[in-house]
């Protein structure tokens, strides 16, 4: 059937039912639900949002034809009504959803295997650099940056003041980091 034939078709079943012809407005539901799906489709690809949003927009559309089909112009065209109401609640759908992204789980796999490898390999480094520093400046560094032990537990245990512990990490963080730069120049 023609777009202009069936619009006018749908507009002639609205036309019924806003006079309260049941019959008329459930034939009008039937017809129009894969026109609106199909719409709604279209607009969540176009605005990015996940394909499967487009049923929760076809139901809030069906619910806003509900409850604003006396606001329709008769002697209006119906399609370009129907299309407003899509793209207002695709909008509203959107603007809840807020900024989110859809990622495929697949993508993500590959990222955390990624960064496990990377964390790997950062490991590694960091046992690297710390086997040039000297004692208790390593086990200092390890003890609290590593395995988070406490500042007066370490010096506790290596029986140190507070003050020579916190000494001790500044000056063996600041060779670290000169042995990172020196390294990745």
């Amino acid at each position: 059937m023609h777009s202009s034939l069936r619009e006018e078709e749908w507009a002639t079943w609205l036309r019924a039912a806003i006079a309260g012809d049941g019959a008329a407005y459930q034939r009008f539901l039937q017809a129009v639900t894969p026109f609106l799906r199909s719409m709604a489709r279209k607009r969540c690809e176009s605005f990015g949002a996940a394909a499967s949003e487009a049923e929760d927009v076809v139901q809030e559309v069906l619910l806003a034809i509900h409850l604003k089909r006396g606001t329709w112009d008769p002697a209006r065209p119906l399609g370009p009504w129907l299309s407003t109401i899509v793209r207002n609640k695709m909008i509203d759908t959107m603007r809840r959803r807020g900024r989110q992204v859809v990622v495929p789980i697949e993508d993500v796999i590959e990222t955390l295997e990624a960064d496990e490898q990377a964390d790997d390999l950062d490991h590694l480094d960091i046992e690297r650099l710390l086997a040039r520093l000297k004692d208790p400046q390593r086990d200092i560094v390890q003890s609290i940056s590593v395995r988070g032990t406490s500042i007066r537990d370490t010096a506790s245990r290596l029986n140190m003041s507070e003050g020579a512990v916190r000494v001790a990490l500044h000056r063996a963080l600041k060779t670290l980091a000169a042995l990172y730069r020196s390294d990745n120049l």
